[in-house]
């Protein structure tokens, strides 16, 4: 194992996603006799962690998981979870250098990270830090300008080694102590992950998620255009954990500006919205098969029964002239027989 010259082993604290690049970026140091721990943070907006749980799994697909601790069972390595997501709701909503394509504040994200992780590296005795970064891989957060203020705004200047790609940077002080051997460090770069695959292979690593796949709900379109409307309904920028779990699922849909729908895909999604009903008023019809809807603001009585159509709209009993519907408000039911609507008297702007 890695020793200091006072003779106590080298430890190394690493940001795990469970992705390939932090997966090869762990072996690379374990290969140097490094003793390596992980950290991975949740902030609310990880895809795998809710997508799996939310919607029907495919025939003979395996049950989900979480690929944070799915790689770090593989690696042999400890993973500390930490949960930030009342934090960086201000990373989110208040971000300092800005959004990506989406909503996404890649380098505020890394930063405020960084920042955690060396916190953690204090006060848990580690002699550095390291990511799973390449140089030129992500448009915001991997630029060869962006890496050096990841590590300085994240207190770790210095004391921040990117193991895959560390042969394009400066050295940093773990190689310049010795505790690690630059020349086997790695210069990867550029978006192509063909690299890291064939280093998977080197490794005999095949079970990782695909190197393309995306890992935050920030950055899908259709995510962060429900948390727009939701900041523009109510006039801020904030949101709240019940906020940003309801937005991953469902059909939203707002037929006017002081209230909007959300309508369960399935059963596991009726399931999961049933968890949220309270302060919202649930529409479900009980004598057919269909969806539970979930009513966020505030409906007058002619804007119920047009919620009433929609909802049957989505049902089994779309085809029958009429069906009835269960309006729960608190502790209060009613029913109203309604006439579902027709697919065209749902017009596309209604979609979010």
């Amino acid at each position: 194992m890695a020793e200091t010259l006072q003779g106590s082993p080298i430890r190394a604290l690493g940001l795990l996603s469970g992705g390939l690049d932090s997966t090869l970026a762990v072996r690379l140091l374990q290969e140097q006799g490094i003793h390596v721990e992980c950290i991975n943070f949740y902030t609310g907006f990880c895809i795998q962690s809710h997508t799996g749980a939310i919607r029907n799994p495919r025939a003979g697909a395996p049950p989900p998981r979480h690929d944070a601790l799915h790689a770090a069972a593989t690696l042999g390595v400890k993973l500390h979870m930490v949960d930030i997501s009342e934090p960086y709701v201000q990373i989110v909503t208040k971000p300092r250098y800005g959004y990506g394509k989406n909503l996404n504040p890649c380098l505020d994200c890394k930063v405020f990270m960084v920042k955690k992780a060396a916190e953690l590296r204090e006060k848990l005795g580690f002699h550095f830090l390291f990511t799973g970064e390449v140089v030129g891989q992500r448009p915001m957060s991997q630029r060869k300008n962006t890496l050096p203020i990841i590590a300085r705004e994240g207190g770790a200047a210095g004391w921040l080694l990117r193991p895959l790609c560390a042969l394009r940077l400066p050295p940093t002080e773990p190689e310049l102590r010795g505790w690690v051997d630059r020349s086997r460090l790695l210069g990867f770069s550029g978006r192509s992950r063909t690299p890291q695959m064939q280093l998977a292979a080197h490794y005999h690593l095949t079970d990782y998620p695909s190197p393309a796949g995306g890992c935050c709900f920030l950055t899908d379109e259709n995510y962060t255009s429900r948390l727009r409307d939701l900041w523009h309904s109510r006039g801020e920028k904030q949101y709240t954990m019940e906020d940003i779990l309801l937005l991953k699922a469902g059909r939203h849909l707002r037929p006017a500006p002081e209230y909007k729908v959300i309508i369960g895909r399935d059963e596991t999604e009726n399931n999961f919205l049933s968890g949220f009903r309270y302060g919202r008023i649930a529409i479900q019809a009980p004598d057919v098969p269909g969806p539970l809807a979930l009513v966020e603001g505030d409906p007058d009585d002619a804007a119920l029964t047009l919620l009433c159509r929609l909802v049957a709209r989505f049902g089994k009993g779309r085809q029958l002239v009429e069906v009835t519907l269960e309006i729960t408000r608190g502790d209060a039911v009613t029913r109203r027989t309604v006439a579902p609507l027709s697919a065209e008297e749902i017009p596309a702007t209604w979609y979010i």
